[in-house]
């Protein structure tokens, strides 16, 4: 085995490493991208690299062929068509919420990491994925602590059935009264004469989602209650 097939097993090999962590902080977490996908993404993106960057070398001017190689042609299409993948996992669910952008940026950044190792920039790549974990996981945390208070604060959606009009302003009445802030409110009238009210609210973070279930559903007048947790 030569010098340059040990090199490029070593690069392949690293970017399996680095795709493995990347792959876990998302598969803990249950995203679409998990494990299996980071690993191919930073291995392919690795394997493409190492070839741009060869084939450059390896086939020079010859003959009656001229060939112009760029060593990272390959490597700039891997960055654009990465984008791709990374609209797959956008999604925009029914209350306008829009979820998986994070995955996509990490998706996008898995790719990078494969690039900067078939390069072989082993020591960026390596900082690379140590501050992509600690932006995606230690950061939103500390924030969480000691951030401004809006970046203390998970947004939820109250979806109720309720009979009566009035006991709409009691319901908004009781949740200001909580100290939860309103962002939006949605009232529509439904055939049986009852109103769909979708009200959207931020908490801090402590308040449990089911704690909120329990208060609302309570209250005078609503019947049914729908709740979910966006962020």
């Amino acid at each position: 085995m030569t010098n340059l097939e040990m090199e490029i097993l070593l690069k392949l090999g690293i970017s399996a490493v680095f795709g493995l962590v990347i792959g876990l902080e998302r598969e803990l977490k249950r995203k679409p991208v998990g494990l299996k996908t980071s690993l191919v993404i930073c291995i392919v993106s690795c394997l493409l690299t190492i070839v741009s960057i060869e084939s450059a070398y390896r086939f020079p001017n010859s003959g009656q062929v001229k060939i112009s190689m760029d060593p990272m042609r390959l490597a700039a299409q891997i960055v654009s068509g990465i984008g791709f993948l990374g609209a797959g996992v956008i999604l925009r669910r029914e209350n306008d919420s829009i979820s998986g952008l994070t995955t996509a940026a990490i998706i996008w950044g898995a790719a990078g990491i494969g690039i900067a190792v078939g390069a072989g920039f082993y020591l960026d790549a390596l900082a690379g994925v140590s501050l992509l974990i600690i932006s995606v996981e230690l950061i939103p945390f500390i924030m969480k602590l000691i951030g401004p208070r809006q970046l203390r604060e998970k947004e939820i959606m109250l979806q109720l059935n309720i009979k009566e009009k009035n006991h709409i302003d009691e319901v908004v009445t009781f949740l200001l009264e909580m100290k939860y802030k309103i962002r939006r409110i949605r009232i529509k009238d439904i055939d049986n004469g009852d109103h769909l009210v979708q009200i959207f609210i931020n908490v801090d973070f402590h308040n449990k989602t089911t704690d909120i279930y329990n208060v609302v559903s309570g209250l005078s007048g609503v019947q049914k209650v729908e709740i979910d947790s966006i962020s």
